[in-house]
């Protein structure tokens, strides 16, 4: 379906017709449809299928080559990626400043008419403004101060609160809680959930979509309303699915049916015209009879044959359709034995560790056999920086971490690749002794199967960037015996976020997760949980929870 469920109230974003196309040519849209209305609206998708593209459409911030989009209301535009100039004023980041500037004077008895134009209906403007910053934690930043040096949650939530002060009709937000921690998160789920206007979110936070109305999937070019949440959909998806692989028996079922059918009757009209043909060699019959019955019997012979082409044909289209409606989001299966540590195995050491940026590790650390560490704190504690202290990147102002196994970091940036080498070649940098058939056989099992082992780094999706950059540190040689990932679901579609679960269960290994992610990190078998809080110190997904939730 590409038209949008029943709803009250006047459409606020309508997409007709709408056609666009990469820089290169690949098209996104084609005569894309697209209508919403007012509630939460979470639009997923898998990498690369157009979600920021068409909420850049919607914000205008890009230009459909054809088809037009129309928006009731004023909207605010989150994009994936926020920058500030950190040299700015608060107010003046929050677009306040005019207002608020006037306002003062005001107050001071400056009765100027522009002073009365700029704050227009806009009274409570400063008192909005700080109780939007304290509702969204932000309440340490003041209005007259520069922005300096905030975090990249604090940016995400700066460029949020000037979004609501502008009381936009539709809020557009892309991957909002990428860069949030697990106290900014629930904030901006508090925000979502009393929004009352219309929303798009594009997102693969699950806590996040279990809090819209709808969700939209845009696939193929296409999208696919299904009401309620995420688990509503992931339902109606799984009941989908099932019956659509039932289709495809059918349709498997009938087409086998169909080409025996075609073949006996080929084998009985085979037989028919060998008795014709001896009837006539015998001359059994008058010559003019036989002659009449043989063309009969060739014009019989004609539409018995086309009539089981046709239903053969027919079969092959319904088998065609059955497949189609089948979704091929391959799951990633891989067998990495040379990854296993014994139990009870020491794997790391960190002895009184004094982080750059000041976090501790008091007394000693340790990490023994295949535990897998789930690595969690506020934006700005240290735990990218930790682990790059651990893979020798960064060098500790005290102290000192061993690692006593090979091991292998998976940063944020995924800048593990060489844009100009292909996959195939990649890996190869990690794994130099291995022949090419092993590395495209192993390669094949992270769904690079073929020419796409040959595709060039810089021109992979950012799901494929994802699996060439995980496959490339899963696979090195030697085996990597502790494995380290910095918040490795920031910016996966949900069919990457399964295929890095089915990846890391069959890895053997020691394992360190730095994330915000709740239910990812509990969906991998997380067996420790530490928290890095000026200290690093063990905890419980209990903590972390109730963490997240304290004010």
């Amino acid at each position: 379906m590409t038209t949008h469920p029943n709803f009250s109230g006047p459409t606020s974003i309508t997409c007709a017709g709408l056609t666009y196309a990469w820089p290169d040519g690949t098209p996104v849209f084609e005569d894309l449809q697209v209508a919403v209305g007012p509630g939460r609206t979470g639009l997923i998708g898998l990498n690369g299928s157009g979600k920021s593209t068409l909420l850049k459409l919607i914000a205008g911030e890009l230009t459909p080559a054809s088809g037009t989009v129309r928006v009731t209301g004023e909207v605010g535009y989150l994009p994936q990626n926020v920058t500030l100039d950190t040299s700015l004023r608060v107010d003046v980041a929050l677009g306040i400043a005019e207002a608020r500037a006037a306002l003062h004077a005001i107050e001071a008895g400056d009765a100027s008419e522009e002073h009365f134009t700029a704050v227009g209906d806009d009274w409570d403007v400063e008192e909005r403004a700080v109780a939007m910053l304290s509702g969204l934690g932000l309440g340490h930043i003041g209005l007259d101060r520069t922005i300096g040096e905030v975090s990249g949650g604090e940016s995400v939530l700066l460029r949020l609160a000037a979004l609501l002060l502008s009381r936009p009709d539709v809020l557009l937000l892309d991957e909002p809680t990428n860069n949030l921690d697990l106290r900014a998160r629930r904030r901006l789920y508090a925000t979502v959930e009393a929004w009352s206007g219309v929303l798009v979110l594009v997102s693969h936070d699950r806590e996040l979509l279990e809090r819209v109305d709808q969700i939209a999937d845009l696939r193929g070019g296409e999208v696919t309303w299904y009401g309620g949440n995420l688990s509503a959909y992931e339902e109606a998806l799984a009941a989908e699915q099932e019956a659509a692989q039932r289709m495809v028996r059918v349709a498997e079922s009938d087409l086998k049916k169909q080409k025996r059918e075609l073949a006996d009757a080929q084998v009985k009209l085979a037989r028919r015209k060998r008795y014709g043909q001896k009837m006539w060699d015998t001359k059994r019959e008058p010559k003019v009879v036989m002659g009449e019955r043989k063309r009969q019997a060739q014009v019989a012979a004609g539409k018995h044959r086309i009539m089981h082409e046709e239903k053969l044909a027919e079969a092959k289209d319904r088998l065609d359709e059955a497949v189609d409606a089948v979704r091929d989001d391959d799951e990633i299966h891989v067998d990495l034995p040379y990854t296993a540590v014994p139990p009870g195995r020491t794997v790391l050491t960190l002895r009184e560790l004094h982080l750059a940026h000041g976090a501790r590790v008091q007394g000693e650390f340790e990490l023994r056999g295949p535990e897998r560490i789930a690595l969690v704190g506020r934006n700005g504690a240290g735990k990218t920086t930790l682990l790059r202290t651990i893979t020798g990147e960064l060098e500790p102002v005290e102290g000192e971490a061993v690692a006593h196994v090979p091991l292998r970091f998976l940063p944020q940036r995924l800048d593990v690749l060489d844009e100009a080498l292909s996959v195939a070649e990649n890996v190869a940098r990690f794994a130099p002794q291995a022949t090419n058939n092993r590395i495209r056989s192993r390669l094949a099992r992270f769904l690079f199967k073929g020419a796409r082992a040959d595709q060039q780094a810089a021109t992979l999706s950012g799901g494929e960037r994802f699996r060439a950059t995980l496959a490339a540190l899963m696979l090195a040689e030697p085996a990597p015996q502790l494995l380290m990932l910095d918040e490795p679901t920031n910016n996966l579609d949900m069919a990457s976020v399964r295929q890095l679960t089915s990846a890391l269960s069959s890895y053997e290994g020691a394992l360190i997760v730095a994330s915000h992610d709740v239910p990812f990190l509990e969906s991998i078998g997380i067996t420790r949980w530490v928290l890095l809080d000026g200290e690093l110190r063990d905890t419980t997904p209990e903590e972390v929870r109730g963490e997240a939730v304290t004010p």
